[in-house]
């Protein structure tokens, strides 16, 4: 970060640079980067819009949206209409699926890159990304959305996949093994991809032990921030740290989402 960057080699220059290439990047995203509803995904060498309400494919992406919050650096009105517009196009919830972005490449002239060699709806081209879906997770977190977090944390747990017959043979992947990504294209909508090999498992784990469930350590200190549903009545972490194990319990006796 540009504070270690101070206090290691106190390259104030450097730091001062970084700052206003910093500064830079927000006014952009902010003012060339916002579509009106959500923030735009890419621009194009020849100087096309992805990501955008304009756009023919791919008009509304996941990952802009997220690390517009993740990143803190969209505005805050920004993130809240951003994160809305995310839910409205992207979630499915009846085939419990988060598109990566919608609607998938096809037949437009818009070249995106190897993304569009694959068939609508299939692995990143419009299907379910699950990284992306668990950053979309961790932004309705910051957001203070524990309702909205714990239902897509539960589209995304594969067992829900699975729960009967008829679905598991749909999804066609192991119950316990996060998937890295879901088909949408009609003819495989529900179908599983990658699973064993996917850093989808480890954004997971994050996302539900330190944006839901809110455990939290940073420079040896431990802190408590949950985002949960307010029909949680209390949950329990056992944390170990060297040779002690922490039992922690929280109880939430006002329904509430986020807060002490």
């Amino acid at each position: 970060t540009i504070k270690n960057l101070t206090k290691i080699r106190n390259d104030i220059d450097r730091v001062n640079e970084y700052k206003e290439v910093r500064e830079n990047l927000k006014r952009a995203l902010n003012t060339a980067g916002w579509d009106g509803r959500w923030f735009k995904r890419a621009i194009t060498d020849n100087g096309e819009e992805i990501g955008s309400i304009n756009s023919e494919e791919c008009r509304i992406d996941s990952i802009s949206q997220s690390w517009a919050v993740i990143s803190g650096a969209g505005d805050n009105d920004k993130k809240f209409i951003a994160i809305e517009e995310a839910e409205n196009y992207l979630i499915d919830k009846e085939n419990k699926i988060i598109k990566l972005f919608d609607p998938p490449f096809d037949k437009s002239k818009v070249n995106p890159g190897y993304i569009k060699a694959y068939p609508p709806g299939i692995r990143e081209n419009g299907g379910q990304y699950t990284h992306a879906a668990c950053w979309l997770l961790i932004a309705e977190c910051l957001l203070g959305f524990g309702d909205k977090a714990v239902q897509i944390a539960e589209m995304i747990n594969p067992i829900e996949h699975s729960k009967t017959r008829e679905s598991a043979k749909k999804f066609k992947l192991e119950p316990y093994i996060v998937e890295a990504d879901l088909y949408t294209n009609k003819d495989l909508i529900g179908r599983g991809g990658w699973n064993w090999y996917t850093g989808s498992s480890s954004w997971y784990y994050k996302a539900i032990l330190e944006f839901i469930l809110g455990l939290k350590i940073k420079n040896g200190i431990l802190k408590i921030e949950p985002c949960i549903s307010k029909a949680w009545k209390e949950y329990e972490i056992q944390y170990k740290y060297k040779t002690t194990l922490y039992n922690i319990k929280i109880s939430n006796n006002f329904e509430k989402n986020t807060g002490v």
